[in-house]
Parts: structure tokens; sequence; C-alpha cells
């Protein structure tokens, strides 16, 4: 399925209706959809907050009938929890701790449209993760409700203790020490519920609890009742939370006969059978808990892949029982170059993995060069054979950032496979550590630079999906996308990492590079029998081009195609921003027979002025009601009414992201024309939908 960004339910201050609506572009630009509303008075602000939830405020910090101190401070009255941005004349300090103190989380200069989508950016992360808070607090009252009924009817004895006291105990547990009140047993300390010659025992092992953390751990002591008698039992401790406060958990049990049984099954279980290192299952748990220590304490940890390069070769010359012990013989090696503390695992057949925290970079870096340089010197002697291997190795740091276990896994085996990358290390034989800044995102010191190598060694792929006509007339219409094959070859859109003000001419140099992709594309299809017609999307920097409808001619003229196969779209955002260009640009294709259509409708604070200046054939409705459409009847009636007009105007309505069958119906029934989604067909690099099909 498509990846779709939430709704940006958006509340806008502003006595100008086109700067609010360059706001809503803003915002659209960078990839929010939105349902704006601007206010005009203290009751229309005071109505919308009350009838409708909102994500944001945008107010312009100016004179204004509805001034931003009066707007902050009834959604403070209405107890709201909508985050405020000031767009600010100009920087103003004393202003800016002002608003901030009634409650408006930024004041960002109104010309600095990067730094404002950046505050944009963070607060609705914000937002969202407090909202996800409440929910999971939510959550967590019911879970604790619940565990609570299960202890009380657990047959295990289970208490809480804190500082020493029994703060809880279950019913099982006061049978077991023989005490009818949970009032009594709360009174006692967990010591005097031991004998005598447990109690140095106990307390060592409590004190190696603290420091270790380990859930699970195990004392074997004796336990002495109320009446005074005394039985031998096994003691099990773990971290835990009662009524929100931290606490430890015990859990007795009878001592058993086979409880050194059950310490070897442990151990068998966290156990490489092969090598006696620990196992993948084992780092994995291990790894999560040391990610939770250090967002706790804000220590720093690491994590190293150590690949055996050319395994299978190696493996190919000496059997698989030659591999085995050669296997060995690595962890041999491993194990005597790491600290007693670390954590060293087989992860794989050819592969092992080193964890420790605390544990800087650097040094967890001079510690796998030299595991990398003993391995290079060594000679293994397998079955007669000498074998002479490399590792590479990559490294990730554990901070209180790190991403989930398996994530900071693959950071340190994306590190090392980029081994080979680098110059001279192509057969591996290195050790690289891994940068997030440079692998997982695209900023825009490097983004421009991406784009034009990505043009220049022809990494870009089109795709295409079909529109269908849902009256079943049987028409050919396919949108063109574009997708850049990013390092790893996964698939991005080049138009995400341009930043939202420029630079135009990347833009530009995108949108022709589509286009005349496009129609060799199309005029190969069409010479096969197909009336086919495409849309095809351009950005507001092409909209402003004036050498860009002579160029098309000259492309179209080449090309022996019509210019009525192309249907060229172009978003409502940048027609509003735009509108004379636009307007300029939409005829001028007409004059080439090419036909125009409008994206992303609906969102502006007027939608329909955009048609008044700008002639198009077609609109395609904002994805954001289609799913809107589904949950709320008012949205569904808003769609009727939004198709309704345009059709009486005579567009042609298209309705994207259809993704199930269930939105058909009403679709039909509102009248639309068009619908294109991944219920019908994911884009795909090939135009081969049955059309006759439908």
């Amino acid at each position: 399925m498509q990846k779709k960004k939430a709704t940006v339910h958006l509340l806008i201050l502003d006595p100008s209706q086109n700067d609010a609506e360059t706001l809503v572009s803003l915002l659209r630009n960078s990839g929010h959809a939105t349902r704006a509303h601007r206010v005009t008075s203290e009751e229309d602000l005071e109505e919308a907050l009350r009838t409708s939830n909102w994500d944001l405020m945008l107010a312009r910090d100016i004179e204004q009938e509805v001034s931003p101190d009066s707007a902050l401070a009834l959604v403070k009255r209405l107890d709201k929890d909508i985050p405020c941005i000031l767009i600010s004349p100009e920087p103003d300090h004393d202003r800016t701790v002002a608003v901030m103190r009634m409650g408006a989380q930024a004041a960002v200069p109104e010309g600095h449209r990067e730094m404002i989508m950046l505050t944009v950016n963070r607060e609705l992360a914000s937002l969202e993760a407090r909202r996800q808070r409440r929910v999971l607090e939510s959550h967590l009252r019911e879970s604790e409700q619940r565990c609570q009924l299960l202890l009380e009817s657990s047959k295990d004895a289970i208490a809480y203790i804190n500082d020493g006291m029994h703060i809880y105990a279950n019913q099982s547990y006061m049978d077991f020490f023989g005490y009818d009140d949970i009032d009594e047993m709360i009174c006692i300390p967990a010591l005097d519920t031991l004998a005598s010659s447990s109690h140095e025992d106990y307390k060592i092992f409590m004190k190696a609890f603290a420091e270790h953390k380990e859930d699970g751990m195990a004392l074997n002591c004796i336990a002495k009742r109320s009446d005074g008698t005394e039985l031998k039992i096994v003691m099990k401790v773990s971290a835990a939370t009662y009524d929100g406060e931290p606490c430890t958990q015990i859990v007795v049990q009878p001592e058993q006969d086979n409880a050194e049984l059950e310490e070897k099954l442990k151990q068998i279980s966290t156990q490489d059978l092969l090598t006696g290192l620990y196992n993948r299952q084992h780092l994995m748990d291990e790894l999560g808990r040391v990610i939770v220590t250090a967002g706790e304490t804000n220590e720093t940890g690491g994590l190293a892949y150590i690949a055996l390069d050319n395994f299978m070769q190696v493996r190919s010359q000496v059997g698989i029982a030659g591999a085995d012990l050669m296997l060995g013989d690595v962890a041999s090696m491993l194990r005597d170059r790491v600290d007693d503390e670390m954590t060293l695992a087989r992860l794989s057949d050819d592969a092992f993995c080193l964890l420790a925290l605390p544990c800087q970079e650097t040094r967890m870096a001079e510690i796998c060069e030299s595991i990398r340089k003993a391995i290079e010197d060594h000679l293994f002697e397998v079955s007669g054979k000498t074998v002479q291997v490399t590792v590479s190795i990559g490294i990730a740091a554990i901070t209180e950032n790190a991403p989930k276990a398996p994530d900071l896994l693959g950071r340190a085996h994306t590190a090392s496979s980029e081994v080979r990358k680098l110059e001279g290390h192509e057969n591996g034989n290195g050790v690289l550590v891994y940068n997030p800044a440079v692998y997982e995102s695209l900023n825009d010191n490097n983004s421009v630079e991406a784009i034009q190598k990505a043009l220049e060694e022809d990494r870009f792929r089109l795709l295409f999906q079909p529109i269908i006509n849902l009256r079943g007339e049987g028409e050919e219409h396919y949108e063109a996308f574009v997708r850049m094959l990013d390092k790893d070859d996964g698939e991005v859109s080049p138009y995400d990492f341009l930043p939202p003000a420029g630079p135009s001419d990347m833009a530009s140099k995108i949108d022709r590079w589509v286009i005349l992709k496009t129609i060799k594309h199309l005029a190969s299809h069409r010479s096969k029998g197909h009336d086919t017609r495409l849309f095809l999307n351009v950005t507001a920097e092409t909209i402003q081009d004036k050498t860009f409808t002579p160029w098309l001619s000259v492309a179209l003229k080449a090309a022996r195609l019509p210019g009525d196969s192309l249907i060229f779209q172009i978003r409502e955002g940048d027609a509003n921003n735009y509108m004379k260009p636009a307007r300029e640009f939409a005829k001028s294709l007409r004059e080439l027979h090419c036909k125009v259509s409008i994206c992303q409708f609906g969102c502006a604070l007027n939608p329909f002025n955009t048609l008044k200046h700008v002639d198009v054939d077609y609109v395609k409705i904002d994805g954001s009601f289609t799913e809107e459409i589904q949950k709320n009847e008012d949205v569904k009636e808003e769609v009727k009414e939004m198709v309704a007009s345009l059709q009486s105007s005579g567009k042609l309505t298209i309705i994207p992201l259809v993704e199930n069958a269930s939105v058909l119906a009403t679709l039909w029934q509102a009248g639309v024309n068009y619908i294109q989604g991944y219920y019908l067909q994911a884009p795909v690099p090939e135009m081969d939908y049955d059309f006759g099909d439908q």
C-alpha cells in the first residue's frame, strides 16, 4: 500500500487571504495534505475550537481582528492541545519570550520558509507523540488492571518490594508464608521472611541485582514462615513498577531437585553449540536491554558486525566440516581479544557480533581493528590445507537516540557491507563506523548533488499507474511517476529531496527528463495500436519556464506524437502561488492541443477560485479525502458537493488513492468520473493494465 501522511487540520490567523493561501501551499509543498480554515472572528475561532479537532495553528503576528494573544488565551482557556506557531514580521526576542509564555510553541520570521517548515514538522511530530502517549497511558492503565487481577488469582507466590519492604503480596504469597492480612504483610521487611542463615546471601544477591538489573536472577535460600517453620526455596527477582513507582518483583517457589538442570537448559538455549559463544537470540535480547539502558543513563555503547569475507568460497575449499573447525578457531581468536564484560555472539554462518556498554566508539573501533589485523595475519590449518581469511567489520554506536534492536543491527550490517565499497577494499578486510547523517538522510547540502549524479548515471526509472473511467467507457489513461534509485537500489522520489524553495533548475531538469522519456515510451506504446493518454506532473519551476512549451513542441514533433495524448498536471498550491504563469502555461499547452489537469484539489482555503483563472480539463481531488470519506459522513457530503460543482462547470473528476472496494459505491454515487489507486494496480514499469476487464 502507499504510504500516506496524515492530513493536517490547520487553523490560520491572517488578515490576508493570499498570505493564508501561501501558508497552506508551503505545507502542501512539503508533503502535508491540509484541511485549512482561516479565522475571521473570535466567535468563529471559538466555534472552530469547540466543534472540531485541530492539529496546528499558524498566526501572523500583526494587528488583526483576532489577535494572536487572544487566540492563545482562548486555546488555553478551552484547554486544547493545539501547537501554535507565530509568523513574525521580523525577529523580536522579547516578543518571542512573551508569546511562548502565553502558550505559543515558537515565533518564526516570516521570510524564513525552511525554518517555518522545520518548526511545523517538529510540532506536528511532538503532537503525534503526545497523542500516542495518551493512548498508551490508557492502554497501560488497562494492562495494569488486568495484571492486578492475574496477580491476585495466580497460584505463584508473588510480591513487590521497595527499599526492602513489602508493598504488595498476592494471596498465594501470603498463604505460602502463613499470613492472613495484607496489611500485616506490608509491615514486614523481606529480610524477615528468610532464615537468619540466608540473610547475608540475600543482601549480596539483591546488591548484585541492583547493579546488573538482570531479570530472572535466582537465589536458593531458606524461607521462614510466620509459625517459625523453615523450608528451602528459590527466589527469582525482576524489575517492575507498582502504582507507577519502580520496585522489585519477587516470585517464590519451593526448591526443586531439577534447578541445576534448568540452569543448564537456560545456558544451552542462549549458546551457539558450534563455537560456544552466545547465539543470535541471546544477542538480540541483550541488545534490546542495552538500548533501553543507554536511553535511561545516557551512556554510549557500540555494536560491531563482524562478517567473514568470501566465506562461501572458503567453505567450498575445505568442506563443511573444515569450515566448522575454522569458525571455532575464529571464535577463539575473538574471545581472546575482547573484554570480559562485552557480549560476543555468533549471528549466522559467516557473521559474529560484539556488543558493549559502556564503550566509546573510538574504543570499539580500536578493538575491531585489532581483531581485523589478527585474523588477516593468521593462517588457519584446516584438513591439511592452509586457509587465510579476512573480515569486514561495521560498527554502530548505541546512544540515547538509538533505534530498536533490529534496526541497530541493520546499521552495523550496512557499515560492514559498505567496507567493500571503500577504495582498496573491494574484497573487504576493513573497519567502518556507521554514520546516520550519511546513510539515512539527504539534506540541502547533498541532495541536489545526489540527484544530479543519479541523472548522469541513468538511475531514474519511470512507473505507470492506470486511471480508470468509473463509467466503464474503455479509455486508456495512465499517470507517469519518476523514481530515483538510491545507493542501495531502493526507489525514492527525487522531488522529495528538493528544498521547498528550489533550486529551480534541478526541478526543471527532472521534469524534462520525465517528459522526454515518457514521450518516447508512449510513442512506442501507441504504435502497437493503443489509444493511450498519459498524465504528466510538472513542478512550479516548469510552470514559470517560458522556454518549456517551445521545447515540448519540438519533442512532440520528433516523436510524431499528437498533443492530445498528454495531460499535464499541476498542483493546486503551485497554481495559487503562480496564478498568472499557470494561466499562461495552460493556455500555451492548449495551443499544442495538450490537456491540463489540476491535482491535490480541495486543500486551499478557496479551491474553486483557482479554476476561475486557470482553465483545466481534469480535476484530481486530493487523496486525503479518499481516506476520510470512509470515516466521516460530513466529508462524504463535502466530496459529493465538490464533484457536482466541478462537473457542472465541465470538469472531469478523478479520485486517487483508492485502495479497497468499499469506497467504490460512495464514489459511484458521488458521480466521480475516474478512479486511481492500489486497488486497481500499483505503479509498474510497463503500461500493461487490461482496460477491457473492468
